[in-house]
């Protein structure tokens, strides 16, 4: 089955969300300067849509999330460093250089 360009634009966002926190101190972040990173990876996004995504690789144990008063302080898994690195594959989020 063929992927929409939708489908594959979140793919890639996933894997940027992933990367981005992997490049981080401490693997870690909150959603209001992940949203900002993403702009200059050409993701321009807004922030509930930062929110979802984090949610959704929370769900696949990916991230680890805490919620600060609205504010989503992130934290990459060891398992979304192997994703990021391309060493594991989740259906959902994008190969490294694929």
């Amino acid at each position: 089955m063929t992927k929409s360009f939708a489908e594959r634009l979140t793919e890639d966002r996933r894997l940027v969300l992933l990367r981005i926190l992997g490049d981080l101190p401490g693997y870690r972040s909150n959603s209001s300067v992940l949203r900002k990173l993403m702009d200059g990876f050409g993701h321009a996004v807004a922030r509930d849509y930062i929110a979802t995504q984090l949610q959704w690789l929370a769900e696949q144990t990916l991230v680890a999330l805490t919620d600060l008063d609205g504010v989503l302080v992130v934290e990459l898994t060891p398992y979304g460093q192997d994703v990021a690195r391309g060493l594991s594959h989740v259906p959902g989020v994008a190969r490294p250089g694929a």
